[in-house]
């Protein structure tokens, strides 16, 4: 992977969600039937959605995420890691079928982690990502954290402008709310019950949408 790279630290909160409180709803069957799905339109959502609400092809950028980090930001310690090896392959454009891949290839990801993630007050998510032969001049991402039907928080972070052919890094500050000593007793003993949505947004369209889901049972 080659070009420029940038970096940077920033910090999404709880904003979101009370905003999105005092928004009129939509349902998932509504912003399917839109022809451009818009951030102020993922944060009316109530709940997880069940389906993706954009193609694999919407991603005309070319955006591909190749590293991610979480760390502990009080202790610095490195909770979980990938990275895509230097040397994969590509796979060729014309070979990718939204109509006959699985949905959720390269948009879901399972996260495992010890109950004690339930206590951290903050963590540091580093992401490297390229993009395509085209700029960016705004890309944004909305990620909503559920259990069960419960919104936990939203969190708004802002990649900025991204040049041409480049290797990006920016580090997210995910700021968690204190939970209840009986709701994380529940997220505990009901793994992947806890989900989330990532809407990523370029120039304030919908262009890739992932999903997540976790469990907080594993051995440390």
């Amino acid at each position: 992977m080659s070009g420029n790279s940038s970096a940077g630290r920033k910090k999404g909160g709880g904003f979101l969600a009370r905003q999105a409180q005092k928004k009129k709803s939509i349902t998932e069957e509504e912003l399917l039937n839109k022809d451009i799905i818009r951030p102020e339109d993922v944060t009316r959502l109530g709940k997880m959605t069940e389906n993706y609400l954009c193609k694999p092809s919407a991603n005309v950028f070319g955006i591909e995420f190749t590293r991610f980090k979480i760390r502990d930001m009080e202790s610095g310690d490195v909770i979980f890691e990938i990275a895509k090896p230097d040397n994969a392959e590509e796979i060729p454009q014309e070979t990718n079928n939204d109509d006959d891949d699985d949905p959720r290839r390269g948009r879901y990801v399972r996260y495992q982690f010890s109950p004690k993630f339930l206590d951290l007050k903050s963590v540091g998510a580093t992401v490297e990502f390229v993009v395509g032969d085209k700029a960016i001049n705004s890309f944004r991402m909305i990620e909503c954290h559920y259990f069960r039907e419960k919104l936990l928080k939203s969190f708004d972070f802002d990649f900025g402008f991204c040049i041409p052919n480049s290797k990006n890094t920016c580090e997210h500050i995910y700021e968690y709310p204190e939970l209840n000593p009986d709701l994380k007793e529940e997220m505990i003993n009901s793994p992947f019950e806890t989900r989330s949505d990532s809407f990523y947004f370029v120039d304030n369209k919908l262009v890739m949408h992932n999903k997540a889901d976790y469990c907080y049972n594993a051995e440390m």
